[in-house]
Parts: structure tokens; C-alpha cells; sequence
């Protein structure tokens, strides 16, 4: 296998080792013209070798191989599921709590009908009909005239 130093390197590392640079001049490491010389040469750079001697008197880590960056492929993908498990079970939470709202609002509904309005939806007759079988039948004289009932 090649030595890490013969490998070549891609357009994201030379932007990485640009970053690491800009932030050594925000540091105070670096004067301005060093860093122009700097980010000429990381631009123009084809191998690690190459970008590593322009890191190589800072501190920090040094610029990441392939194989090392594997990991770090692996994180993003893993990332990525775990968000859209937690944005099913966050929409599936949302669900549950509106049809639950919409469920408490029908039981309220029952619970008032059962007290407030059972009574008024009874037929008329359904009233009356208890106290007659538990009194008997009505005793008396018989109503007569046009507005009586007419019995039998």
C-alpha cells in the first residue's frame, strides 16, 4: 500500500487545511502575507505530504486519511435514520394527542347528553307508563265527552 504522504488528496481536505490556516491567522499564528503563500501552495496541492508540511508547525491535528474519514461517513447516515425515526414518533405523538382532544371533546358530549338531555329524549309515553304499572290502573269515574280517550 502507499505511504499517506503519496495519496491524493481531494478538494474538501485543500478547503479544510485553507480553514485551518484562516482560523492560525485569526489566532495571531500566521501574519497575513504568510497566509496568502499558505493558501496558494494548499490550493495547488495534489497529496497529503504536501498539505501536511503546511499544517505541520501548528498545533491541532493533523489533516485526516481516507481510511481515517470512514468513520466519519458512518456518523452522517446514522444521524440521518435516528432523525427521521425521531420525526415519525414526534408525528405520531402529534396524532395521538389531537385524536385523544377529539375523543375527551365526544366523551364530554356523552357525559352531557347523559345527564342534561336523557330525560328529554324519552317518548312521551315512556314517562308515564312506570307510575301506572307500579299504582295500578286509574280508578273512577271514566271521563266522557268528545275529548275523552277512547279506551278498549
Amino acid at each position: 500500500m502507499a505511504s499517506r504522504a503519496t495519496l491524493r488528496a481531494s478538494d474538501s481536505d485543500r478547503e479544510r487545511v485553507a480553514e485551518r490556516l484562516r482560523e492560525a491567522t485569526g489566532e495571531g499564528r500566521l501574519h497575513t502575507e504568510e497566509l496568502e503563500q499558505r493558501l496558494e501552495r494548499a490550493l495547488s496541492s495534489r497529496t497529503y505530504g504536501q498539505l501536511d508540511a503546511l499544517v505541520a508547525d501548528l498545533p491541532g491535528a493533523r489533516l485526516a486519511a481516507p481510511r481515517e474519514r470512514g468513520l466519519s461517513r458512518v456518523r452522517p447516515a446514522l444521524t440521518l435514520a435516528l432523525s427521521a425515526v425521531l420525526a415519525v414518533a414526534i408525528v405520531a405523538a402529534v396524532l395521538l394527542a389531537v385524536s385523544g382532544v377529539v375523543a375527551a371533546w365526544w366523551l364530554w358530549a356523552l357525559a352531557g347528553w347523559w345527564f342534561f338531555g336523557r330525560r328529554r329524549c324519552r317518548p312521551y309515553g315512556m314517562r308515564h307508563r312506570h307510575r301506572w304499572y307500579t299504582s295500578g290502573p286509574p280508578t273512577g269515574p271514566r271521563p266522557t265527552g268528545p275529548s275523552a280517550p277512547r279506551l278498549g
